[in-house]
């Protein structure tokens, strides 16, 4: 069971501004990465259900970062399903995230108080997902459904909205300064944070150079933008 409540949580998903999104089926490499990232100042981090005994990873992780990470929200990510949403929660995920919007999934989630973050490509998904109890909504891929632009015509008429956008998110000035001037919440970034190499070679040190430097933009461009 969470030791995070709703509010808590989201209120760090705001303040970071940065998700990491990882996958490995290999419990000794996700420890690595998530340390690495927690030592870089991430306190919010996404593990993603994307492979065949997904959740045997997740179980050792969660119990990892209780006593290695105690700050560090863990959630899951590619949920698509009430069933394996309800097992994740059950195994100490503090959000749950998902490339698409299930209203079971919801419905699930909102019964524990778990923040539920969907994936949402138009305007009225993203209704459909606030009409839910989904205060953050994922837009995704955020590249595809019309990039920063996209962020800020949607806050124009709903400005009340939170957004986590995932998917051609970049740790560049460039890149970061475009989505935190549009108006995100939050990015979710995933391999751009983690070169092969660094995650094979076991170079902690690398990824949380990275973390750090890419919480360094947000940083500055949230203040701006605030």
């Amino acid at each position: 069971m969470s030791k995070f409540n709703k509010i808590q949580i989201l209120d760090a998903v705001q303040k970071t501004g940065l998700v990491p999104v990882f996958y490995s089926d290999k419990p000794s490499e996700a420890r690595m990465v998530l340390r690495a990232c927690y030592d870089g100042g991430i306190r919010v981090f996404e593990f993603t259900n994307r492979g065949d005994f997904a959740h045997e990873v997740f179980a050792d992780l969660s119990k990892y970062a209780l006593v290695e990470c105690p700050e560090m929200i863990l959630g899951v990510g590619s949920i698509v399903d009430a069933p394996t949403a309800a097992m994740y929660i059950q195994m100490g995920a503090n959000f749950v995230v998902g490339p698409l919007f299930n209203p079971d999934v919801a419905k699930v989630c909102n019964r524990r108080l778990v923040p539920y973050t969907p994936g949402c490509g138009s305007v009225s998904e993203i209704g459909y997902a606030q009409e839910a109890g989904c205060d953050l909504c994922k837009i995704f891929p955020a590249g595809s459904v019309g990039g920063p632009s996209f962020v800020s015509n949607i806050l124009a008429p709903m400005p009340w909205t939170m957004i986590l956008a995932t998917g051609a998110v970049e740790p560049t000035e460039e890149n970061l300064s475009a989505w935190f001037k549009a108006g995100v919440t939050a990015v979710g970034m995933g391999s751009k944070l983690f070169p092969k190499q660094a995650v094979t070679n076991g170079d902690a040190s690398a990824i949380s150079s990275l973390c750090r430097d890419a919480l360094e933009i947000i940083w500055k461009h949230k203040k701006s933008s605030d």
